[in-house]
């Protein structure tokens, strides 16, 4: 399984924070913000990474994460979206990188308590469709929104004014290599991107979509208050930590060997 972190857009939500430097470089506690996701890969055992950008600053994330020393990588790929096309045309760019692989698929400014370890390992076993991950929350109409029947998902809307649910779609996404198909059969949404809800809705027609809920707090840091909120529960919890050089984690020497 391959990883993909998207941290493309312009941040206008964090203006004047986002005027000089891309959202995604923006401090977290004590490291930037994008260390996080590429964390919660490496810590699910996955090592081959692309970073999607975009915007005046993507050199800055050269410059920071090199070739993923910090994270114990030995490579580190990244490629380039050009304008705002949406999160679903960001993850087009990285069909050539996936090779026909499976795709483990996080956004660049969701961090989270714990790891997606089993998640990622269920999904293995599953084989084909997508997997999305779900939390409860209390402002359900800030985010993506799973209508649930019983154990299925039956349907996603994005930003409801009124939900069906309080489970959020957060951003994290396991697909099966038929998510670039499905792209390509996208036509924009009325703000002029491709939805990544359509994508998810696409694999619900199929009867092909799995989810799990996550395990432990999740926050985005994509406003004001969610990136102080980000700042506070990582400072309180020593969240995602980084592992000592040259020290891989479980997960990741349990993948080395298969």
């Amino acid at each position: 399984m391959k990883g993909v972190v998207l941290a493309g857009g312009s941040g206008s939500r964090l203006n004047p924070l986002t005027r000089v430097t891309n959202k995604h470089l923006l401090p977290i506690y004590n490291k930037p913000m994008v260390y996080y996701p590429i964390q919660t890969l490496v810590n699910a055992g996955i090592h081959e990474i692309l970073l999607t950008t975009g915007g005046k600053n993507a050199g800055d994330f050269l410059r920071l994460l090199g070739n993923g020393r910090d994270f114990g990588l030995k490579h580190l790929n990244y490629t380039y979206q050009e304008g705002e096309g949406g999160i679903a045309e960001a993850l087009s760019l990285a069909e050539d990188f996936v090779n026909g692989d499976s795709i483990c698929v996080i956004l660049g400014d969701n961090i989270i308590e714990n790891n997606i370890c089993q998640a990622v390992e269920n999904f293995r076993r599953q084989k084909t469709g997508a997997k999305i991950l779900l939390k409860e929350v209390t402002d359900a109409q800030r985010f993506g929104v799973a209508e649930i029947r019983g154990s299925h998902v039956v349907g996603i809307e994005e930003k409801p004014k009124h939900p069906k649910s309080n489970y959020a779609v957060i951003g994290i996404y396991v697909y099966d290599h038929t998510v670039f198909e499905k792209i390509r059969r996208l036509k924009p949404s009325g703000r002029g991107e491709l939805e990544i809800t359509d994508v998810n809705n696409f694999y619900i027609e199929e009867g092909a979509l799995t989810y799990e809920v996550l395990e432990g707090w999740w926050t985005d840091a994509g406003t004001f208050d969610s990136l102080l909120r980000a700042n506070t529960l990582v400072a309180e919890t020593g969240a995602n930590k980084m592992p000592r050089s040259g020290d891989l984690n479980v997960s990741a020497r349990q993948e080395a060997l298969r």
